[in-house]
């Protein structure tokens, strides 16, 4: 007779075991790039991903929900490929239904290959809400020859009362090939059309125009004034940044001159804005490249502080200071919200150097109303520090069509436009 009692715990112990090796395998089965899905008050978020070789493709979704006061959501993407036939669909999506909520999604996409294709999708839907931030930060570096194939889509909802601020970055280092969407649908409509005075021989107030890092060609100026209105001034870069822009051409410069439109010269080379050493060796690379193509004396050159940049007072002086010296005039252009670094930076500046109000032109991208045509451009509601001389407000960013920025520039910029 079999001891049934002397065999169960080798029984037990069997299925344990195997349990456990299941357990396990199941485990290491499972998959590690499935979306991040997150439904909390505070949601932080990374994905870096790299693919080296041909036929690369790399897939990233992010969907937050917050249901709660204080809900805070940081998003950041960065991908790089190395190869040919490269592919990166990134998706995010927000959504918080409570007061004082903080989105922030950056998304860095670095390709070396030909055949690139990108697509990024952002969408942010605030409700019930006041005092909420949204900042959205989207760069596309491409080292391509061929086929190039770039979407940006941001899509801002916000529903509610209070004051809610949207930011919306985008660098496309592919020249012409990107194609960029932005829709605000914050159920707010601009007051449309401004009080310039046209053809009538009086200076107006501010002047309609456009700024890209695009090549001015025919077709360029034909898209532009076909699509969105005819600009009096077009902002452009000095010397090319690999990547990023494409320099100003003497080309370019007859032909803007030829339709009666002004320049606006931008330097773009750099990403780091902190210290006296530093803003005034930036002058003087900017300095050296106008005179060498021939922009003439007493026109501004504004020094380009994206928000991703760090920035303090000492690089805003030094870049000031070189300028003054020289035979070119003064100008910084950023995101001047008071809640931003650089607003502050500029404050500080001026308090430790006054004239810097007097004699630098600020040029500043907020707030972001979102682009338009010039028929429909909002009224004249640019924000900078208290007393800053301003040259322009950028108001609309990344057009789907043409590649362009959309802007109200000040009377006060006229007379050092190239």
């Amino acid at each position: 007779m079999i001891d049934k009692h002397r065999w169960l715990p080798y029984v037990i112990s069997f299925f344990a075991i195997v349990l456990t090796a299941f357990t396990f395998y199941m485990y290491g089965s499972a998959d590690k790039t499935n979306p991040a899905t997150a439904s909390s008050d505070d949601n932080e978020t990374e994905a870096q991903q790299e693919s080296n070789g041909g036929d690369s493709d790399i897939s990233n979704t992010i969907n937050n929900e917050i249901n709660a006061d204080g809900g805070n959501v940081d998003n950041s993407i960065v991908n790089e490929i190395n190869g040919n036939n490269g592919e990166i669909d990134n998706t995010i999506n927000n959504t918080i239904n409570s007061e004082n909520g903080d989105i922030g999604n950056n998304i860095e996409n670095h390709i070396n290959g030909d055949e690139a294709t990108i697509d990024n999708q952002i969408e942010n839907n605030l409700t019930n809400s006041s005092n909420n931030r949204i900042d959205n930060s989207v760069s596309n570096n491409i080292e391509v020859s061929i086929d190039v194939n770039v979407t940006n889509n941001i899509v801002n909802n916000v529903e509610g009362k209070g004051d809610s601020e949207e930011n919306v970055t985008d660098e496309n280092g592919n020249g012409d090939e990107a194609a960029n969407e932005e829709e605000n649908g914050n159920g707010d409509e601009a007051d449309n059309g401004t009080e310039d005075s046209k053809g009538n021989g009086k200076t107006p107030a501010t002047v309609w125009g456009v700024d890209s890092a695009s090549l001015t060609t025919e077709d360029m100026l034909s898209c532009v004034r076909e699509n969105f209105g005819d600009p009096q001034v077009w902002a452009r870069y000095l010397g090319d940044k690999e990547g990023v822009s494409h320099g100003l051409t003497e080309e370019e410069v007859e032909r803007l001159h030829e339709n009666d439109i002004d320049i606006m010269v931008i330097w773009n080379h750099f990403t780091d804005a902190t210290g006296y050493e530093k803003g005034q060796s930036e002058a003087t690379a900017a300095i050296e490249m106008a005179r060498e193509f021939g922009v003439p004396e007493g026109v501004a050159i504004f020094a380009n502080v994206e928000p991703i940049y760090p920035i303090d007072a000492d690089f805003l002086l030094g870049w000031y200071d070189a300028m003054e010296e020289s035979e070119y005039e003064s100008g910084v252009y950023g995101i001047f919200h008071p809640d931003r670094e650089l607003y502050t930076a500029y404050e500080t500046a001026a308090e430790e150097n006054p004239s810097l109000l007097e004699n630098n032109y600020v040029w500043t991208s907020s707030p972001n109303i979102g682009i338009t045509t010039e028929e429909n451009a909002p009224e004249y509601d640019p924000e900078a520090p208290e007393g800053a001389l301003i040259a322009g407000w950028q108001y609309g960013i990344d057009a789907q069509t043409c590649n362009i920025d959309t802007n109200h520039f000040d009377s006060n910029v006229f007379d050092v436009l190239w």
